[in-house]
């Protein structure tokens, strides 16, 4: 599509807008380290919230969901709403733990929860393992979503759309730390929010889709509409709903979904001007994440559909046939490998290009969009798609908010990856006697050479946005427990994060490269879920012999820990009666308290209840299914006052 004048202007305004905030946030975000990442500290709950679901609202999420509910239905959302579980203990368990803490980064953690040259060498690697590799990945998937959104609404060159997408987005980061990074969060998730609404509007008033009536009746018999999987057929409940509510949430580490808070979440709370700010950030977060974003991005999914129908399975399966033969079996993985058509065979070329988008049911797709490159052609870009049926004036706000989207995401990210490398590796090992003029100027370079690493991933490594998903969750599984345990249960070094960082790694490269989905899969588990447990297996099994055949911390420095952070509980029974043998109070701050466990745990599930009955809630509206959407709406109200009686009873300053 061709932006008018009108568009241009409205994008215009968007970026000095933006460009005005970084430049107010760099007068105070030199002064020191912690302002640079931190903000001074100083940061209320609603701002941090708002800044964590703006994060979140990335340009990659819609053509995440929108794959995902093309290739399986709305019920496949629930691989990323299982993730609430995590939301919520994090919320009402961990978040006031780490503002307690006072650590800089979630990486400063490990030596003052370990001692010695195993928790050095882990806050060192990790610093660069997530903060380079991870964090690289993140935003090299993000990135992609911005190629796929320019090539489709904009027609730009991939190329383009890296330099122009990043020049913006580095400048205020590197200028206004994470001050600017939040205060633009907080003005790009309304012009987001704004946009992703108006997409499912005009995605509705589409003529092959006739109104939200017309697509419910059109689709009812097709499977996609369910919020819950056919509990009839074992082989789709237990991977996309068993597994992720069972296993998932509790197992693997994931960016923003970690187990006990961490990354830019742990950020966060850490900016938080006191405990009870770190709290209430997190609530509004996953309330806003889970409960109100995800339906405008459904809504469209689901008329892409009607107006991009995928092939047939009939079609798809002889496609799949044709192309596993041995005479275009070679011919077709060659071309997958590199998706230039030019090195086949001119007999066979438009065969074998043809069978390709008919075995991923994306012929429809294809034809829309035939100038875009065929790498790029997954279901995940039917949501670009979609948006370039926007109208002049319109197009400028949608295309703003999907800026918005990305930036925000984006200098997030850049700052959290920063944060890692200058104050975990730089300060820690490089040169530990860096003043903070020397800490500001090193966050602001390696802004930069984060951007410029991510750009070059998503023009050579990515495809789609469910690839990186699915590595990240794999590469994660198995280490989760940990991240729960560690703050609880004294027997925990570092050795056991070693050891489970090393094996996750390692099997999860090993199931990748070597172990193809067709050799694990059975009739009830699709082979990624089968890899998802193996590698869970494998790394819980290590860690726990780890963490008994190897010594525990030394009494010193768990002693400073539990005084710092005063977690409580059974796990700590131990420690807190040798210190108090010794003369050592350290369990003080909790002195005829009791513990309180039971009723976090009790306010994680009325969390829950809460936030999965707004979700259900707002869908069965959009459904036309009023009484089970009023009684879920109710069950939410009732919640949500339970919740804010009950928050009084939680020690936090």
């Amino acid at each position: 599509m061709v932006l008018q004048t009108i568009d241009w202007v409205i994008v215009g305004i968007f970026f000095i807008i933006v460009l005005a905030i970084g430049w107010v946030a760099s007068k105070t975000a030199g002064k020191s380290s912690s302002e640079f990442f931190l903000g001074g500290r100083g940061m209320p709950w609603w701002l941090l919230g708002i800044s964590m679901v703006a994060c979140t609202f990335s340009a990659d999420t819609p053509n995440l969901v929108t794959g995902m509910v093309r290739e399986n239905g709305v019920a496949k959302n629930w691989a990323w709403w299982a993730f609430l579980i995590t939301g919520m203990v994090t919320v009402f368990i961990y978040a006031k733990l780490w503002r307690r803490s006072g650590v800089m980064t979630d990486l400063e953690y490990y030596e003052k929860r370990y001692s010695g040259k195993a928790a050095s060498f882990l806050r060192g690697f990790r610093a660069i393992y997530l903060g380079l590799f991870f964090n690289v990945l993140i935003m090299g998937s993000v990135t992609l979503a911005a190629i796929k959104i320019g090539g489709v609404m904009l027609g730009l060159d991939p190329w383009v759309v890296v330099v122009g997408a990043s020049t913006v987005v580095v400048i205020y980061a590197a200028l206004g730390g994470i001050k600017g990074v939040i205060w633009a969060d907080f003005f790009q998730y309304g012009i987001a929010m704004f946009g992703a609404v108006y997409a499912a509007i005009v995605a509705l008033r589409q003529p092959e889709v006739g109104g939200l009536n017309n697509l419910l009746s059109s689709l009812a018999d097709t499977g996609k509409l369910s919020l819950i999987p056919d509990f009839t057929d074992a082989s789709v409940y237990i991977p996309l709903l068993i597994i992720p509510v069972a296993v998932q949430w509790w197992a693997v580490w994931y960016p923003g979904a970690e187990p006990g808070g961490g990354g830019y979440i742990a950020q966060r709370m850490l900016a938080a001007k006191n405990e009870k700010n770190a709290i209430g950030a997190t609530l509004l977060f996953n309330f806003m994440h889970y409960a109100i974003r995800p339906w405008p991005w459904i809504i469209v999914a689901l008329a892409s559909i009607m107006i991009y129908s995928s092939d047939s399975q009939k079609v798809m399966d002889n496609a799949s046939k044709l192309l596993s033969s041995s005479d275009l079996k070679p011919h077709y993985e060659a071309y997958i490998e590199s998706y230039d058509d030019q090195i086949l065979p001119e007999e066979i070329r438009e065969k074998v290009v043809t069978l390709h988008f008919e075995k991923n049911g994306l012929t429809e797709l294809r034809n829309a969009i035939p100038e875009v490159h065929p790498k790029y052609i997954k279901h995940d870009i039917a949501y670009p798609v979609m948006l370039s049926k926007l109208s002049p004036g319109w197009l400028g706000l949608v295309v703003a908010s999907i800026i918005a989207a990305y930036m925000s995401t984006i200098g997030t990210h850049l700052n959290w990856g920063s944060s890692y490398v200058v104050n975990d590796f730089y300060k820690r090992f490089v040169k530990p006697d860096a003043s903070e003029k020397q800490m500001v100027a090193m966050g602001r370079i390696t802004t930069v050479i984060l951007m410029v690493l991510a750009g070059i991933v998503s023009l050579r490594f990515l495809d789609n946005a469910t690839q990186a998903f699915n590595i990240l969750i794999l590469s994660g599984a198995g280490s989760g427990a940990i991240y729960l345990l560690r703050w609880f249960w004294w027997r925990i070094n570092a050795w056991t994060e070693i050891v489970a960082m090393i094996v996750a790694t390692v099997v999860g490269v090993i199931l990748v490269v070597f172990v193809e989905d067709a050799s694990v899969a059975n009739n009830v588990l699709d082979g990624f879920t089968m890899k998802l447990l193996i590698s869970i297996s494998c790394t819980t099994v290590a860690w726990i012999l780890t963490t008994f055949l190897t010594k525990p911390e030394n009494k010193e420095t768990l002693r400073t820990f539990y005084r710092l952070t005063l977690p409580g509980g059974p796990g700590w029974k131990r420690v807190v009666e040798d210190a108090e043998a010794d003369g050592d109070m350290i369990n003080e701050g909790n002195k005829g308290q009791p513990w309180e466990m039971p009723i976090q745990l009790l306010l994680v599930f009325i969390g829950c209840v809460v936030i999965y009955s707004s979700l259900f809630a707002i869908g069965n509206f959009l459904y036309g299914n009023t009484l089970t959407a009023s009684i879920m709406l109710v069950v939410a109200a009732l919640g949500t006052v339970f919740l804010f009686k009950s928050f009084g009873k939680l020690r936090a300053n």
